[in-house]
């Protein structure tokens, strides 16, 4: 079974362990417990979207980076192609309307 926080914990996990840091530093940097971050990354915790950007934050990675690398991750557990992302509009072009 394909699990969400598994694959997160994947993706969070492998770059951490690119950029060579140990579980200590994100979790401080991220400031969160060791024994949390360790969960999330072995997928047995769910992360909020506030805990999230901290730690993507504290990778110095674009949650958008990390959730589409789980996406692709995701896809290709299922025997899917990959997803092709769609174009997101500037935010300073986005124009609301009161109606």
């Amino acid at each position: 079974m394909i699990l969400l926080r598994r694959e997160l914990g994947d993706v969070l996990r492998g770059v951490r362990r690119e950029q060579g840091r140990t579980l200590r530093e994100v979790a401080q940097d991220a400031q969160l417990s060791l024994g949390y971050l360790s969960e999330i990354e072995r997928g047995e915790k769910e992360a909020s979207s506030e805990l999230l950007a901290a730690v993507c934050d504290a990778l110095g990675v674009p949650m958008s980076e990390a959730l589409l690398s789980v996406s692709q991750r995701i896809a290709a557990a299922e025997g899917l192609a990959a997803p092709v992302p769609l174009p997101v509009p500037d935010r300073a072009s986005v124009v609301s309307s009161a109606a």
